[in-house]
């Protein structure tokens, strides 16, 4: 109690004379009138504001109650046994009515227009997403890397309600590098996360994106996980206030929630016997990985992973790399059980292109068995594989020599698995052949609404 007085004291300061601090408990009375006065006042200079020149607001607030005292100055004449006098009174009642609505309508706009960064043009967007894109399934979407962030950046367009949990277990570059100064997990793939669900302004992304050249004393680090780890601190190393607090500043659509706040490392146990840890040495070209894990093992999803999971309409499982994306947040303790004791639509999104030292070799159905074994038989009830024939000489040249080929869509074996399989060309190829955003949203759209899950 003490400690509020002073504070209220400090506060006003230079309200209070030398007279009233001499004073004890005759002294706080006064001081509590100064505060009582200090508040009427900016509340009074707070209203005055409503009523200056220019933001077009005393304009149409006067006309509504000049339309009001037409109204009903025509009322009067409403009951008079003249019927000319009767007939103008209505007249007059309509002029009134008229001119009350115009007034309205327009300090409706006169409002929106003040208060929306944007001003009107945003208002349809606005709605669109609040009310339109808020009836959207519940959609989870788990994995990493930028197989996740490109599916989020189409998908945010048909829901809201998205959550995208993301692997932590990131240790290369600058990601790796925050983790062995500042303990704490990896921030890049949520970083890119939240900035495909981003709805600030494009220079926002832009600017979390950012990466710092080679020759600053900052080389290879990036804006947003710099800014992340920054937030971290700030909140007590809680990591998901951080990004429940970056959220907030690029106002995303959705909620990004990492698999796990424990700081964790990969493990490949390899079909030679060899064991090797940390995520950026696990791809070994030649040598099949038997099994993957985490370090420590006795690691725990968030509960905020958990809930989303049990509330989910639809589960998305990819795309990513299949062991160093996808399979991190499948293998911690309760992660699978938990999305196959759901009562969602639960598809896999299979990759279109091998990957050197993870999945040489392998087709859909093996990238399929490999989830499978890590996790449990019902984890997934349907896969989503690409079709499309790829003819692109030079970019698939490129893919060859880095022993990267397409994947095979090995329909009859899937459905032997008791998958249910849907095939689609989902692929866009420019540098680089990748699943095309749109493509890829659209072929889940109809694989969601065909399992009825939508109800808008």
């Amino acid at each position: 109690m003490a400690h509020g007085k002073a504070g209220r004291v400090r506060i006003l300061d230079e309200d209070v004379n030398d007279e009233q601090r001499s004073h004890g408990a005759k002294g706080t009375g006064q001081i509590d009138t100064v505060i009582s006065l200090r508040a009427l006042r900016t509340m009074s200079n707070n209203f005055l504001k409503w009523l200056y020149p220019g933001i077009q607001i005393k304009r149409w607030i006067l006309t509504s109650l000049f339309g009001m005292g037409v109204f009903w100055l025509g009322s009067n004449f409403t009951t008079s046994s003249y019927h000319f006098v009767n007939v103008f009174g209505w007249i007059i009642v309509l002029c009134g009515f008229l001119l009350t609505l115009l007034g309205m309508l327009k300090l409706l706009v006169s409002l929106i227009t003040l208060f929306l960064p944007q001003r009107e043009q945003d208002l349809v967007n606005i709605l669109y997403q609040k009310r339109y894109l808020e009836r959207g399934p519940k959609i989870v979407a788990i994995g990493g890397g930028h197989g996740l962030s490109n599916l989020l950046l189409a998908l945010k367009e048909y829901t809201s309600n998205i959550t995208a949990i993301v692997t932590v277990a990131d240790s290369g570059g600058s990601s790796g590098r925050l983790r062995e100064q500042f303990n704490i997990v990896a921030p890049g793939d949520i970083r890119n996360c939240l900035v495909a669900l981003a709805d600030a302004p494009a220079l926002m992304g832009q600017l979390f994106q950012y990466r710092f050249p080679e020759k600053s004393e900052l080389k290879g680090h990036n804006f947003g996980n710099l800014f992340l780890t920054a937030l971290y601190e700030v909140a007590e190393r809680d990591f998901q206030e951080a990004v429940e607090l970056t959220s907030k500043v690029l106002a995303i659509r959705g909620r990004v929630i990492p698999s796990t706040v424990e700081s964790v490392h990969l493990v490949a146990r390899y079909t030679d016997g060899q064991v090797t840890e940390g995520e950026a040495s696990i791809p070994r070209p030649g040598v099949g990985i038997e099994r993957l894990y985490l370090n420590p093992q006795e690691v725990a999803p968030t509960q905020e992973a958990l809930d989303a999971i049990a509330d989910a309409d639809v589960i998305i499982v990819g795309p990513g790399s299949l062991y160093t994306s996808i399979l991190p947040n499948l293998v911690i303790k309760g992660m699978a059980d938990a999305i196959a004791s759901t009562q969602a639509f639960r598809i896999y999104v299979c990759n279109v292109m091998t990957q050197m030292g993870e999945t040489e070799n392998f087709s859909a159905a093996d990238h399929l068995k490999v989830i499978l074994k890590h996790t449990r038989k019902d984890l997934v009830n349907a896969i989503l594989v690409n079709t499309r024939e790829i003819d692109a000489p030079d970019a698939l040249a490129r893919y060859k020599r880095e022993n990267s080929f397409p994947i095979r869509a090995d329909i009859d074996v899937i459905d032997e698995m008791g998958i249910k399989v849907f095939a689609e060309d989902i692929v866009g190829i420019q540098d680089y052949v990748r699943h095309d955003s749109h493509k890829l949203t659209q072929a889940l759209i109809k694989a969601i609404e065909k399992n009825r899950v939508i109800r808008r």
